[in-house]
């Protein structure tokens, strides 16, 4: 009797795993992760789990949430992406690179646009975010300072601040860690 409740309570977990991984296209989710979202297996520690998998967390034209940002993102809209393409290559070009890059091909006008959406499609492939390259073109032909602004606030969402840089971000995220309290064990072992 036993065995039977247990075979039937393994072919329940058999058969969630099968619609977890087919849900999350093909990654296994285990117990220990299943309460990570997709979005975790773009890059490991660095997006934040239970997140809207799919989803911006702002809409393109939400540029008024962040007003500061947006006034800078209208007066300058290099200075917004060199924060963004700073934290999404993770360090590997600075800002003021990305930004000064994106001032020389400003004059062109269209190269520029063409430029700023590569980080967008980094930015969706990072926490799987639905979209195409079409659209992130789009967003940032038509509207170039709502796209760089929805990404700066996507950014947030996901615990970075990009007017801090990618090396602050981390040594932020570091001291986090070093503070946060070990798990604590039970004295005893209870039967």
């Amino acid at each position: 009797m036993a065995d039977d409740a247990s075979s039937d309570n393994w072919e329940g977990v058999q058969a969630a795993t099968g619609l977890a991984q087919a849900a999350t296209g093909g990654v296994q989710a285990t117990p220990a992760t299943a309460h990570f979202s997709q979005a975790n297996v773009g890059a490991p520690g660095h997006n934040v789990p239970n997140a809207n998998v799919g989803e911006w967390a702002t809409s393109l034209c939400g540029c008024f949430g962040d007003i500061s940002n947006c006034c800078i993102t209208c007066v300058c809209p290099c200075i917004t992406f060199g924060q963004n393409a700073e934290i999404i290559d993770r360090g590997n070009i600075t800002c003021m690179r990305a930004a000064s890059l994106c001032l020389l091909l400003s004059p062109s006008g269209i190269c520029s646009c063409f430029y700023t959406c590569t980080y967008r499609t980094k930015l969706r492939g990072l926490y799987s975010i639905r979209g195409s390259q079409c659209g992130d073109c789009f967003a940032h032909l038509c509207c170039q300072p709502c796209a760089l602004c929805q990404e700066y606030q996507e950014l947030k969402s996901r615990g970075f601040d990009p007017s801090f840089g990618w090396v602050a971000n981390q040594e932020r995220r570091t001291q986090q860690v070093k503070t946060m309290d070990p798990p604590s064990a039970p004295g005893k072992m209870i039967r």
